[in-house]
């Protein structure tokens, strides 16, 4: 699993030059021949390794790699590298300048050299870091479900036999009145009549012994 990771990353760095690679036309629509002002076409661009230079020309023409000295004076006779197959695509590999010209007589007096200034390749953009692994999830909360709250607690009853308020003091009994004692019943008529001429006869008696002494 490493190795197949390590070869990917490879592949993708080695990848990175090409598609950041540019191909120039040289001359544009034009292309390379005779009548084209070359240096300002050169003009404005930026030119780095990696990037190919493409030569697209006819039968009257080719492609020579001279030094500085061939370049200034149109002289092929020395040059390095030579190309006539009408569309040279050549390739920027090192960082300098490097000069074009066409070796047919005359070709390179009337404008058809060219001198590329070559800067090192684009800054390679840096591999992302791995996204650092997810955070763990919160802990998961404890599977029991807490029970609901115990339902409030019910008022006392009130007591089942309510006391009965207390019976207000007796108020102090005042004594006894003589009129508030019990008459003495009468004595029952007959024992008062009877009482009565008992005491009537004695009295008649006395008075007739008194009469008589």
């Amino acid at each position: 699993m490493g190795s197949t990771v390590a070869t990917t990353l490879l592949l993708l760095l080695t990848a990175v030059p090409a598609i950041f690679a540019v191909t120039f036309q040289v001359g544009d629509t034009a292309g390379w021949t005779t009548g084209v002002d070359y240096t300002t076409w050169v003009t404005g661009k930026t030119f780095r390794v990696g990037d190919t230079l493409e030569f697209q020309y006819g039968p009257s023409h080719s492609v020579s790699v001279v030094g500085k000295a061939g370049f200034d004076s149109c002289d092929g006779s020395g040059a390095t590298q030579s190309f006539s197959d009408g569309d040279t695509k050549f390739d920027l590999t090192t960082v300098g300048t490097i000069h074009f010209l066409c070796p047919t007589p005359g070709h390179c007096l009337s404008g058809m050299k060219i001198a590329v200034s070559v800067l090192a390749a684009a800054p390679t953009p840096s591999t992302p870091s791995p996204p650092s692994s997810p955070r763990s999830p919160p802990p998961s909360p404890p599977s029991s479900t807490p029970s609901p709250p115990s339902s409030p607690k019910s008022p006392p009853s009130p007591p089942s036999s309510i006391p009965s308020p207390s019976k207000p003091p007796t108020p102090y009994a005042s004594p006894p009145t003589e009129s508030d004692s019990p008459l003495t019943p009468p004595p029952p008529p007959n024992a008062a009549f009877k009482g009565v001429m008992s005491y009537g006869v004695i009295g008649v008696t006395m008075v007739l012994m008194y009469g008589a002494i």
